[in-house]
């Protein structure tokens, strides 16, 4: 299959899942600040870590606060793959509601990347499965046991640098990324969600970078009929070491 028969596959499947005629949406306001660490080891291999913190804002309310490690290996200069591990705890999906105990979630993750670079614009692709064991809860505590399901999950994403020199640069970033849950506790969800993203990343030096960006969550909730509608604003520090000439 071509690129461009690819693409038009993706916005279909996007669509369809978006076509949906819910009942209920829930429109969240939410702030998301991320630490990206990224180790690079040799040419091909490099180890990546998270800190990512998610607050409500009206009104304000902790959400999630996630850690997420990861190998990547280079395969070549189109494809690389990783895989790795995230713990997520959630305090509440509503920030009118206030329990007073946090949600675990315990996730593995693989992915596949295709990337075509060009002068200025970079368009890659992100295939991952994810899985997912969520500790069982109800409204007064925490369960026995935890619930498993697959996630697959698919980014475009496209990045334009237009002012670049020497050590630092200026780029946009656009993607679209949907997903979709597997699983015998996911019959009335299959379509999780889709992410629309827009930011502008500023490469600072060799070691930092920084990015603002806007992030749209259009996702299914676990009863199958009511969706939340989130407007997310996401800021990230990135934090790249070089390990492989320190060697």
């Amino acid at each position: 299959m071509n690129n461009r028969a690819f693409l038009l596959l993706f916005l279909l499947l996007t669509t369809l899942a978006m076509a949906q005629a819910p009942k209920k949406i829930d429109h969240q306001s939410i702030l998301w600040t991320r630490y990206y660490n990224q180790l690079l080891l040799s040419e091909k291999w490099s180890l990546h870590s998270e800190i990512d913190n998610r607050v409500f804002t009206k009104p304000i309310q902790q959400n999630v606060y996630v850690l997420r490690v990861q190998g990547r290996y280079r395969i070549n200069s189109h494809l690389e793959t990783g895989a790795g591990f995230a713990h997520f705890s959630v305090t509440t999906q509503i920030p009118e509601i206030n329990p007073d105990f946090r949600i675990p979630e315990y996730r593995g993750q693989q992915d596949l990347t295709w990337r075509i670079s060009g002068k200025k614009l970079v368009l890659n692709q992100r295939f991952q499965v994810e899985e997912r064991f969520i500790n069982n809860a109800n409204s007064s505590g925490l369960l026995v046991g935890s619930t498993f399901s697959w996630r697959l999950r698919y980014r475009l994403q496209g990045d334009f640098t237009f002012w670049k020199k020497e050590n630092q640069a200026i780029k946009a970033i656009l993607s679209d990324e949907i997903m979709f849950n597997a699983g015998k506790s996911n019959r009335k969800n299959t379509f999780d969600q889709n992410r629309i993203y827009a930011a502008i990343h500023f490469q600072a030096s060799n070691h930092f970078s920084y990015e603002l960006g806007y992030l749209n969550s259009y996702q299914r909730r676990s009863s199958g009929v009511d969706f939340f509608d989130r407007d997310i604003i996401r800021l990230s520090v990135f934090h790249r070491l070089n390990w492989k000439n320190k060697s």
